[in-house]
């Protein structure tokens, strides 16, 4: 076998693409026809979010003593597993949309997966593997609760709701990004 094979098994990524594909399928089959989805973020934000939920199940292999004394180098490998879970998740949705009436812009899932990725990548590094999926939770949780968002802490908060051409949006979106896939790939998982 080869080594992204073996890497990819290890990391469950099968399980996660599964997942991250009857999610998205299951959301589409539930969303309204027509264009009453494309004025709601929320739908589109919960395919997302449960993309990178599902996607940060291989945010940690199946035994932190093998990944710690491997002789190839993980900071390349780990921020790659990131980006292309990301790209994958939004590739997903940006699919789906195809076969049915337009959720969202490219512009917003592309901003929103790579937010949720890079949250995902955070709670890795955080709390570990197995709890990496609880900072897109909460987050998208609490997006989904708070009241409309008027000031700018306000507008961080609920970043992942807000128009795509939406300057604090972009911005929050990219540090969580960028921080949590820069937070992964030097430390990796919490043991």
């Amino acid at each position: 076998m080869r080594w992204l094979t073996l890497y990819a098994r290890s990391r469950q990524v099968p399980a996660s693409l599964a997942a991250v594909l009857i999610s998205a399928l299951t959301v589409w089959a539930l969303a309204p026809g027509g264009s009453e989805g494309a004025a709601d973020p929320r739908l589109p934000v919960l395919v997302l979010a449960t993309g990178a939920m599902a996607a940060s199940i291989g945010l940690s292999g199946q035994d932190a003593e093998l990944d710690r004394t491997a002789a190839i180098r993980w900071v390349p490998r780990r921020a790659a597993h990131v980006l292309l879970a990301g790209a994958i998740v939004g590739v997903v949705l940006l699919t789906v949309q195809t076969l049915g009436a337009d959720m969202a812009t490219a512009a917003f899932i592309v901003r929103d997966s790579a937010g949720l990725m890079g949250l995902a990548a955070l709670g890795a590094a955080v709390a570990g593997g197995q709890y990496a999926w609880t900072l897109p939770f909460t987050w998208l949780a609490f997006s989904f609760f708070a009241p409309p968002a008027t000031s700018a802490p306000m507008q961080v908060a609920t970043w992942m709701v807000l128009p795509p051409g939406t300057a604090v949006g972009t911005w929050t979106a990219l540090a969580l990004g960028a921080a949590g896939t820069a937070a992964y790939a030097v430390v990796g998982p919490r043991r």
